[in-house]
Order: structure tokens, then sequence, then C-alpha cells
């Protein structure tokens, strides 16, 4: 099974550790939220691939969180910059931080991949984690 990263946004400390730990047993990226504003940021981070979210939190507006799930009205086309920032994002996230690897999962040289990088703020720009 392929690794994801997973937030997780639930009051309850007992129960969020639970389902944290056992997701991270079976090698999975978890970020752990108490607070629906901690959440929100984490949403905004590139490679964030799901969302378990206790839906009995105070200050979660449950109508904001449908119509972002589910839109009534299609999204416009993001730019193909954002799509492309957030695959490499993804990208360097399963091969955990390897350029080489990840070029070669995205068909890049690894210089380009190297400068595509430098140009979204990905990383380091010495060329490390080969």
């Amino acid at each position: 099974m392929k690794a994801s990263h997973v937030l997780i946004l639930d009051l309850n400390a007992e129960r969020r550790e639970s389902l944290v730990s056992t997701l991270r047993t079976d090698g999975h990226v978890t970020v752990p939220c108490s607070e629906p504003v901690d959440a929100a940021r984490a949403l905004e981070v590139p490679g964030l691939e799901l969302a378990v979210l206790a839906l009995d939190v105070p200050g979660l507006d449950q109508t904001l969180l449908r119509q972002a799930i589910a839109p009534t009205t299609p999204a416009l086309p993001e730019p193909l910059e954002h799509v492309e920032r957030r695959h490499i994002a993804r990208t360097l996230a399963y091969t955990h931080g390897n350029k080489r690897r990840a070029a070669h999962l995205l068909g890049l040289a690894r210089s380009t991949l190297l400068a595509k990088v430098r140009k979204y703020g990905l990383g380091d720009s010495n060329g490390s984690g080969d």
C-alpha cells in the first residue's frame, strides 16, 4: 500500500493519538491537529492527500466544509504552475526527498527537477537528498 499524507482533526487527544499511531505504523505521514485553525493551515500544505475530521469539533463550519469537499459549481481551472508544484511536492514526499528518484518518476532530467524545486521553493537548492 502506498503511504499517504493524512490530516487528523479531533479534540479527543486519546482518539487522535490512537489514529496517528495506527496510521504511522502503516507507514503513513500524519498531521495531527486539535484545532480547526491548525487544520485549515495544514490543508494549504502541498502533498496532503487525506483528511480525517471529527465533525463534532467546535468551530468547524460543516457548511463550508461540505462546499469545499463537493462544490455546487465547478472550480475554475488552476494555473498549470500550481498543479505542477503540487505534483512535484507529492512526488518528493513519496520519494522521501530523493530527487534522483523523483526526477525518474516524473520523467524529468535531474537538473530540470532541481530547477523546478528552486523555482517553487520546495526544498534546499544544493541538490542534496539523492
